[in-house]
């Protein structure tokens, strides 16, 4: 089984990886940080970015994930830059409300949003792969639920009956972005 380490600091997202992927591969947290600029135009840009850097830090094979809110009627606000939507505002919960704010004209079809993840394993500069996962939803209107973290509390995924994800744990375990890009890259390793 090939172990990586993950390009980030975040030891949280590391055993959730771990777990995902524990059918092709060990998921180990970085001991220290590197520091990387994600400043790439796309998600799958700054996973490659974050994994290269970790891989060439740490001489070993790494993976790294970007991750965010894509909102479909506000295509320039967070995206790719969704982990620094209202950077004068430290805590998700004040970051939701201020999104909330700026759709709070928007109705129906104007609040389907969606969350992506790019995972990119890089083994060695002539190994590298790329995963996608998404998950479709809506923003809702109000912030509910206190098992997520992010933006959770206002996305509610497409078939959950209204839960919205941060009410919904154990589902998003199994369903959310990352977990769905997980799935790609087990398919693929398995082959």
């Amino acid at each position: 089984m090939r172990e990586f380490i993950l390009g980030s600091s975040n030891a949280h997202k590391a055993q959730e990886l771990d777990e995902l992927l524990r059918d092709v591969a060990t998921i180990k947290s970085a001991p220290e940080k590197v520091n990387v600029i994600e400043d790439a135009d796309t998600f799958e840009g700054n996973a490659f970015k974050k994994a290269k850097a970790y891989h060439d830090f740490y001489k070993s094979p790494a993976v790294a994930d970007d991750s965010g809110l894509v909102v479909e009627a506000l295509p320039n606000i967070l995206g790719v830059r969704s982990a620094r939507f209202a950077p004068e505002l430290e805590d998700y919960k004040d970051k939701n409300a201020k999104l909330l704010e700026l759709m709070s004209e928007f109705k129906g079809e104007q609040r389907k949003a969606y969350f992506v993840c790019n995972l990119c394993f890089y083994i060695s500069e002539k190994e590298v792969y790329f995963f996608e996962g998404r998950v479709n939803g809506t923003i809702g209107h109000e912030q509910r639920g206190n098992e997520g973290f992010g933006y959770d509390p206002i996305f509610i995924p497409d078939g959950c009956s209204d839960k919205y994800l941060a009410e919904i744990a154990e589902w998003k375990m199994k369903n959310s972005h990352r977990a769905r890009a997980c799935r790609e890259a087990l398919k693929f390793f398995q082959k």
